[in-house]
């Protein structure tokens, strides 16, 4: 692991009367203006501005008016979860009358709108069919439900294939001709926009004139957990609806199921960070998708019962523990492949399968090897019926899904389906085609990267005085955010002297450390180490890569590093 500085502009920008730290950290993640700092719902960007918005307003207008039946057929990622909740809410909210919500088991008929799916969807004999969170590649899906005599409205954020879906409308801030200038949208941001415009639509209308007027921000919290689970960039769109999202949660006013995902996992609402959204919650409602059904997770984050919510909750964690125990056991089963495989024969592209893997945690099991190897990964499961399902997750600088596209394209039908984003993807393919897709996939990654791309490398915010290991410091690093995808926390470096280590739980190692000078003593943690190398009695000077964190004990706070990396000096 190679440890960089982060570049900052010749020139840094003014952002008001703030401290030259945090006018530093922005400016390095390209914050111009002070009014990019601004996280009132004031700043969105306008609805008007997304490609379709009109036309979708105007199928839900005459569905709501006519009382028609309306269908969400969602995703079964947090993302997608969030999303189908907040559709089916936001509707009743706005005064639809009969709204229900549909999620694709992944085991039985994988992702997104399929003929198999409106078939499904036909049973519940709805009028208007709207996607969350999918929908842009469904070709073949949506001329199924228009075939059947139903309306579709498509709402996705996913990047389209070379042919669109003949929907009735379609929202997507990715699809050709859409010029809203935020492409980093979630599903559940996308569907969240409809439902301005729509609430905007009816006020006009006259809707509102003698009742009072939905108040859709009571759907933020569920913005922010799918926005950040989904590990969308957080450009200055995004960390409104998610800043917004989390000031709710904190304030105590959360969905109950989120409320009790947190009481279930012993966080405290008032404390929660967009850390906690992708780290905390996120794969706890994931967990169902993953290994049953994401159904109890929307169930979770529909009710208005707390108690019904802290029941589920529990499911979703008992589920969530499940799924570690089944991702260990195939991480273990990928190094044994890779074990013995000299560091300069290991492809630039790594492509795992084992029949036994479970097909629900592969996209877990290619970021966890992509994390060790520093090389694009994609995890392969059995599919049945002599097919693999492969979940893909890249290194930056190399576009996965694009990287499918020329695959695909140099080698015809040898990939059945596929699609996703820049640093993640999802693929099918025949089980006989296997090593001819890792031999191509290996080769495009080489044609992108050099060796010195895959070595790993972590950028840093610099270093912090020995005055800078406050908590005030701490608390304002917490809450400068929200950090995340593209918006990273700050991460800062140095050398220090390492004065005890010992681990705890399976892989974790706590160490008090001192400042290269030996005049401040700090507490810090290093989650997931190696238990060949930590703890080593021998090892006296450490250098390390940290965030500044508050940790909270028995109501007493104090300065903790959180060690990104850790290696001795």
């Amino acid at each position: 692991m190679r440890i960089d500085p982060r570049p900052l502009p010749a020139v840094l920008p003014f952002l008001g009367e703030l401290p030259p730290l945090l006018t530093r950290l922005y400016a390095a993640r390209g914050v111009q203006s002070e009014a990019e700092l601004d996280k009132s719902l004031a700043r969105l960007i306008p609805y008007q501005q997304l490609k379709g918005i009109d036309a979708a307003v105007d199928l839900l207008v005459t569905a709501l008016e006519q009382r028609q039946r309306i269908l969400i057929v969602g995703d079964f990622d947090a993302d997608g979860a969030t999303a189908s909740t907040v559709g089916t809410l936001g509707l009743r909210l706005l005064g639809a009358a009969h709204v229900d919500y549909l999620v694709p088991n992944r085991f039985e008929y994988g992702y997104g709108l399929t003929p198999e799916i409106v078939a499904v969807a036909l049973q519940r004999k709805p009028q208007l069919l709207i996607t969350v969170d999918n929908g842009i590649s469904s070709v073949e899906g949506v001329a199924a439900a228009k075939a059947a005599g139903l309306k579709v409205l498509v709402t996705d954020h996913h990047l389209p294939g070379d042919e669109l879906p003949l929907a009735d409308a379609i929202v997507n801030p990715n699809q050709p001709g859409c010029e809203f200038p935020s492409k980093a949208l979630a599903g559940v941001g996308v569907i969240f926009y409809v439902l301005m415009a729509l609430r905007a639509r009816l006020r006009s209308l006259g809707w509102y004139e003698n009742k009072p007027q939905p108040n859709i921000g009571e759907l933020l919290d569920l913005v922010a957990l799918g926005s950040v689970a989904d590990v969308v960039p957080l450009d200055a769109n995004n960390r409104i609806l998610v800043h917004q999202g989390l000031e709710r949660i904190r304030a105590g006013r959360a969905r109950p199921g989120i409320k009790a995902i947190l009481e279930v996992a012993k966080r405290d609402a008032a404390r929660i960070t967009s850390t906690d959204l992708g780290f905390i919650l996120g794969p706890r409602l994931n967990a169902a998708g993953r290994l049953d059904d994401m159904s109890l997770g929307i169930e979770c984050l529909l009710t208005t019962d707390f108690a019904a919510a802290r029941e589920m909750a529990a499911q979703l964690d008992g589920m969530n523990q499940d799924r570690k125990s089944i991702e260990q056991g195939m991480q273990r089963e990928a190094l044994a492949q890779l074990k013995d495989l000299p560091v300069e024969s290991m492809p630039y592209g790594l492509c795992l399968f084992d029949p036994e893997w479970h097909q629900g945690v592969i996209g877990i099991l290619a970021s966890r090897m992509k994390e060790r190897y520093f090389r694009p990964t994609i995890a392969f499961a059995d599919a049945g019926d002599g097919l693999l399902k492969g979940s893909g997750r890249s290194v930056q600088g190399f576009h996965i899904r694009d990287a499918l596209a020329v695959v695909a394209s140099q080698h015809p039908n040898l990939i059945a389906k596929y699609g996703g984003h820049a640093m993640a993807a999802g693929l099918t393919l025949a089980e006989e085609n296997f090593p001819l897709f890792a031999e191509a996939f290996d080769a495009e990654v080489r044609r992108q990267l050099r060796e010195e791309d895959l070595t790993g490398r972590l950028l840093s915010d610099g270093t912090l005085a020995v005055e800078e290991f406050h908590l005030e410091l701490a608390r304002a690093l917490r809450h400068a955010g929200p950090w995340g995808q593209h918006f990273p926390e700050p991460v800062f470096h140095g050398v220090f002297q390492l004065v005890e280590q010992r681990v705890v739980g399976e892989r974790h190692l706590k160490v008090v450390l001192k400042t290269e000078c030996g005049s401040v003593k700090l507490d810090g943690i290093a989650f997931g180490v190696d238990r060949e190398v930590w703890p080593n009695p021998t090892v006296k000077w450490v250098e390390l890569a940290y965030k500044l964190d508050v940790n909270e004990f028995r109501g007493n706070e104090t300065v903790q590093l959180m060690i990104a990396h850790i290696e001795p000096r």
